[in-house]
């Protein structure tokens, strides 16, 4: 135990406390217990973990401790997440792994992005009049479900970097489910929440017992999800994919409108993709490709801010956030017209990033006037190929999604960026009877009205907004970023990188200067902590922030100082986060 570090050691024992005092597969009252015995910052010298959750960050800790390697770490935590986390992400959903490899030096994404089944079509969220279907319906039916790739990313991590057997790194999980564990607050309100959407499933017998929620500080037991997992750990991914889980998982989806099969379960593999990289203030930023529109909009929005020397105005002042918010404008509009999946549509990347093409972005934007008609440039005029699409309107109904992000790092040097998810707080709302698995509506990240990059296709891969990000200083990662939040991901990983590169602040501080949000002229969104009257003065220059703040994304990161040899992690306040460091020789930090 000398091994962990004082934080760490003191809710590890208060969990310990807890546990004993549990009986098993029972609801019951918890004892006393806080997760405030956990910290949201950590310094450690020998591998870092910085998770949503404590007990995820723990687990993954102790993976690093007893030997194991960052891969294995995050595998135990994705594993740890679905138990503790089931509303933002599982092996009922997806995701982007970003991993640099200590020894080869290299970084590379393992993409387990859902998939349309082979039954989507273009049309599937019209109604019988050629309209939309409301946001609300289209995302808590069967046709929203995508083929989840969580398992085999997680399989496919391991294959290729991992030091352990999926079987030993999946057991904390199955204790958490089996034995249960504490809500917190951010579990308790996701449920309160989310009460219609899990009354019409089986998620209502473990989230609603007796027809009633949840509440922070009762324990929550999910034996069917205990019972999945162990299958898993005995039988392998194949009794997802080609066995009695993924029947069962086709038949609810099927129950429940869409078209899902076990042929689209058994054919589903992922993709190894190299990251879009780019630069800014002298640092190489390594981050996610389509079909992720993370990684090229981000990276487009620092080239377009990078010309505008923004740190000479205040960090809280209206310039910046004009600056910002226009860039961010400027930056949805190329992302609603040119983003899909490179699989079925081309996508202008070289365009979107060329630097005549950020020149002209850059002069649409006035210091002091807002540009009232951002708009689509044309990349293509950058690239040899032209587009295979028209862009199609889109309703403005989507609801903002929610997952998680985690980050770890070893003394071996790898480090992993990781954003999993299962798109809106639970999904569809539709658990697999018997299993416990909380289905994702994935496909509703697909545009409602077909034409565009980003409409529904068989076996497509829906667009995204994830940004699992690692800054480089010459060939050595020195920074990791990441964010749930939908859309506002990426714009949540852009102000984390300026507050840390162009102003120069702490690792803690940069991840909680309040960040903004706007994709349109018509859609603004802010956090708490921006003054009054700078908001006053935005909206005196055109912008429309409203009257009441908001929380926007949640931030996990790592520094990894190469000089003093050290890492520093850092956890959002806005979830019941936790950073562990890992001191091999036990010595205080």
């Amino acid at each position: 135990m000398k091994l962990l570090t004082k934080s760490g050691l003191m809710a590890f024992l208060s969990l310990i406390l807890v546990f004993s005092m549990m009986p098993a597969n029972s609801l019951a009252k918890k004892p006393e217990f806080s997760y405030d015995s956990y910290s949201q910052v950590d310094t450690g010298k020998d591998g870092m973990v910085a998770t949503a959750h404590p007990l995820a960050s723990e687990i993954g800790a102790d993976v690093l401790r007893k030997g194991g390697n960052a891969i294995d770490a995050a595998v135990a935590i994705q594993f740890a997440l679905n138990v503790v986390e089931p509303m933002m992400s599982g092996i009922g959903g997806g995701g982007f792994m970003m991993v640099y490899d200590g020894k080869t030096k290299e970084t590379t994404i393992i993409n387990s992005r859902e998939r349309a089944p082979d039954g989507a079509a273009p049309d599937m969220f019209l109604d019988e009049n050629g309209n939309p279907i409301p946001f609300s319906e289209r995302s808590t039916g069967g046709k929203a479900v995508g083929v989840p790739g969580t398992l085999k990313g997680l399989e496919e991590a391991l294959d290729i970097w991992g030091t352990r057997p999926m079987a030993q790194l999946i057991k904390p999980a199955i204790k958490l489910a089996d034995k249960g564990f504490p809500i917190d607050s951010v579990l308790a309100q996701a449920i309160a929440d989310n009460q219609f959407t899990l009354s019409r499933t089986a998620a209502k017998n473990v989230f609603l017992p007796g027809g009633q929620p949840l509440k922070e500080g009762d324990t929550l037991v999910q034996d069917d999800l205990a019972r999945t997992l162990k299958l898993i750990r005995s039988k392998g991914t194949d009794v997802f994919y080609n066995g009695e889980i993924g029947k069962a998982l086709a038949e609810v989806v099927q129950d429940f409108g869409g078209s899902m099969e076990t042929g689209d379960l058994a054919k589903y593999d992922v993709t190894i993709d190299e990251p879009i990289w780019g630069d800014y203030q002298g640092y190489k930023i390594a981050s996610m490709p389509p079909p992720s529109s993370g990684g090229v909009f981000l990276l487009q929005m620092l080239k377009i801010l990078d010309g505008f020397n923004l740190s000479q105005y205040d960090v809280r002042s209206a310039d910046k956030y004009h600056l910002l918010a226009e860039a961010m404008h400027l930056a949805y509009a190329d992302r609603a017209a040119y983003a899909g999946d490179p699989e079925f549509v081309k996508v202008p990347l070289k365009g979107l990033l060329h630097p005549d093409y950020i020149k002209e972005r850059q002069e649409l934007i006035s210091i002091s006037n807002v540009n009232q008609s951002p708009s689509a440039g044309d990349p293509w005029k950058y690239e040899e190929a032209q587009p295979n699409y028209k862009a199609a309107v889109q309703p403005n109904d989507r609801k903002y999604g929610e997952t998680t992000h985690f980050t770890v790092t070893d003394k071996w040097g790898n480090v992993v960026s990781y954003t999993t998810t299962i798109e809106q707080l639970f999904g569809t709302g539709i658990m697999v009877p018997g299993y416990g698995i909380m289905l994702n509506n994935e496909l509703t990240d697909f545009d409602a009205v077909p034409g565009g990059a980003n409409e529904v296709q068989p076996n497509k891969r829906p667009l995204s907004s994830m940004t699992p990000t690692i800054v480089f200083e010459g060939d050595k990662p020195v920074l990791t970023v990441g964010s749930p939040g939908g859309p506002t991901i990426i714009t949540s990983v852009l102000q984390t990188i300026l507050h840390t590169i162009e102003y120069d602040m702490e690792l803690k501080r940069a991840v909680e200067e309040p960040r903004i949000y706007t994709n349109n002229l018509t859609s603004y969104r802010y956090e708490e902590g921006i003054p009054q009257g700078v908001l006053s003065t935005l909206n005196g220059m055109g912008h429309r922030f409203g009257p009441q703040p908001t929380t926007i994304g949640n931030v996990q990161s790592i520094l990894i100082d190469h000089e003093k040899g050290f890492f520093k992690g850092v956890a959002d306040s806005s979830r019941n986060g936790a950073a562990i460091g890992v001191d091999l020789k036990g010595k205080k930090k």
